[in-house]
């Protein structure tokens, strides 16, 4: 089984139940990869996809492009994540997806994926729910941004982020590679960028968390719970131990 196959098996098996058979027929979807620098857009908004994205390495963002010209980053997706599965349902995406940092993206032809679902429905059930999860990342998010003090805000999008990285095996012990600027963190959490490094330079003396040239280093990842009041149950993953 390719690297890519057992990428994609190993990330809906996080959420899904899969039995042998539809790892098999997983074996025998098609794909292409593709290298991305950062900030390249591999879908725009508009696009008529007719085929699935798969990250195998590195980061990507989901963003729509403000009236200004700035970006409102809307998710972030890594190793195994298939950050337009919904584009299978839909015929037209309503938002472009960039690399953050340098990344590997495999996509595989839609066709492909629809013959796998007849085969196995069971997959098609486990694709589904990864785009449910999407829809869950981005309620949290809706919340997050309207309704959260900054400080709290900040450290609830870095207990996602970790969380989801340790879950798929992208994070070292306490350190994530996370290669966002304090521009493109500030789009993401509707922040300024003097409200940014202010936020930053709080979280640092709780003692609990860092974030410094692209990395994130957890200290202390029940403070930093606390701080952000995350519960990661709406992200529907198998139970993770993050320390």
């Amino acid at each position: 089984m390719e690297l890519t196959h057992r990428i994609l098996a190993r990330n809906l098996r996080e959420h899904s139940k899969l039995v042998q058979e539809d790892v098999e027929q997983i074996a025998k979807l098609s794909y292409v990869v593709r290298q991305y620098e950062p900030n390249g857009d591999l879908i725009r908004q508009g696009d008529r996809p007719n085929a699935a994205a798969l990250v195998l390495s590195g980061m990507v963002g989901r963003y729509h492009l403000r009236g200004s010209g700035r970006r409102q980053y809307l998710s972030f997706h890594i190793i195994g994540d298939m950050p337009d599965a919904q584009g299978l349902f839909i015929d037209q995406m309503d938002h472009t997806v960039c690399a953050m940092g340098s990344a590997v993206v495999a996509f595989i032809p839609h066709g492909d994926m629809v013959k796998a679902f007849k085969a196995r429905p069971q997959l098609s059930f486990a694709v589904w729910r990864e785009t449910l999860i999407d829809a869950a990342i981005f309620r949290e998010a809706i919340t997050n941004n309207s309704s959260r003090p900054v400080q709290m805000r900040m450290a609830h999008l870095f207990c996602e982020l970790f969380y989801r990285a340790r879950a798929s095996g992208a994070a070292e012990q306490n350190r994530l590679n996370l290669p966002l600027n304090l521009i493109q963190l500030g789009e993401t959490l509707g922040m300024a960028i003097a409200t940014v490094n202010r936020t930053l330079q709080q979280l640092r003396t709780t003692g609990s968390v860092d974030f410094r040239d692209g990395v994130l280093t957890i200290k202390n990842w029940d403070e930093l719970v606390k701080i952000g009041t995350f519960d990661p149950r709406y992200l529907h993953l198998k139970k993770v131990s993050p320390l």
